[in-house]
C-alpha cells in the first residue's frame, strides 16, 4: 500500500469516528468533498500544511495519521483504556447501548 492510500485510510478512518461526512470536513478546510474524497482514496497526495488543517479539524495529532496502530496512544490514558477493554468484553448489542449513552451525556 502506497503512503498516499495509508494516509487517506487514517483520514476516512479519523473522520468517521468524528461522524463527519466528507462534505463537512472539506468546509472546516475551507476546501470540496470531492478533494477529501481524492484523498481519502489515495488518489492525490496531501500536503504537510493541509494535513495539519485536517488534523485540527478532527481533533486528533497529525501523528496519528502515521500511526499504524491508532488506538497505541490511548493506553496512556488509563480511563479511557479501561472503557474500551470494557466494551471489548460486552456483547454488541451492550456496546451500542453504552455509546449511545455516552453519546447522550456529553453531546450538547
Amino acid at each position: 500500500m502506497n503512503l498516499a492510500k495509508m494516509i487517506g485510510d487514517q483520514i476516512r478512518h479519523f473522520r468517521n469516528l468524528r461522524g463527519l461526512t466528507q462534505e463537512q470536513l472539506a468546509e472546516a478546510l475551507e476546501s470540496h468533498g470531492t478533494y477529501i474524497g481524492r484523498l481519502e482514496r489515495g488518489e492525490q497526495n496531501v500536503q504537510l500544511a493541509t494535513l495539519e488543517k485536517i488534523a485540527e479539524a478532527l481533533h486528533i495529532s497529525v501523528f496519528a495519521f502515521f500511526n499504524h496502530d491508532q488506538f497505541e496512544h490511548l493506553k496512556n490514558q488509563e480511563w479511557i483504556w479501561r472503557s474500551v477493554l470494557l466494551l471489548q468484553e460486552q456483547q454488541e448489542v451492550d456496546q451500542q447501548r453504552a455509546y449511545r449513552v455516552l453519546k447522550e451525556m456529553f453531546t450538547r
